[in-house]
């Protein structure tokens, strides 16, 4: 018993002596000026500003592709980079640069469609990007005229 209790007070002084360093001490001014640097560095953002976020391509022909460019300037503080381009069905496709945009710069991304559909269509391209959102969205719409002898719906009827 008079071992354990011996033993028990050695680990408890080993213990309490050796944590008499001052942790404030070991901290460089190098590494607080670095890691302030980091911080402000943290809250600057690219901002992706479109000249225009709609485009209406009007009446078309169906199958008759179609493209436009979509203009934006990086108006932020930090290099716009986009990741990815994705639209919402596989009749529209998106292109866009892989190279950053520096803060006040411009861009584009041309938006490609297949003039697929009927009547009025609506698509929507998602950009992800290092904007403070993560995700930027522009629209695309088509009236989209049937081809002559297509089927409108109604039935054909015969004599």
């Amino acid at each position: 018993m008079k071992k354990s209790i011996f033993i028990l007070a050695a680990v408890a002084l080993v213990a309490f002596t050796s944590c008499k360093e001052n942790a404030a001490d070991k901290v460089s001014e190098e590494n607080v000026a670095a890691a302030a640097e980091r911080d402000a560095e943290a809250t600057k953002f690219p901002v992706m500003v479109f000249e225009e976020s709609e485009f209406d391509f009007g009446t078309i022909d169906q199958g008759t592709p179609q493209e436009h460019v979509f203009k934006f300037t990086n108006t932020g503080d930090a290099d716009l980079i986009i990741v990815d381009a994705k639209s919402s069905c596989g009749c529209t496709v998106p292109e866009y640069t892989k190279d950053p945009v520096a803060p006040g710069a411009t861009g584009e991304l041309l938006v490609k469609f297949n003039g697929s559909g009927k009547n009025q269509v609506s698509k929507t391209v998602t950009i992800t990007a290092n904007t403070k959102t993560g995700k930027e969205t522009i629209k695309i719409k088509a009236f989209v005229k049937p081809k002559e002898g297509a089927s409108s719906g109604s039935p054909i009827q015969t004599k």
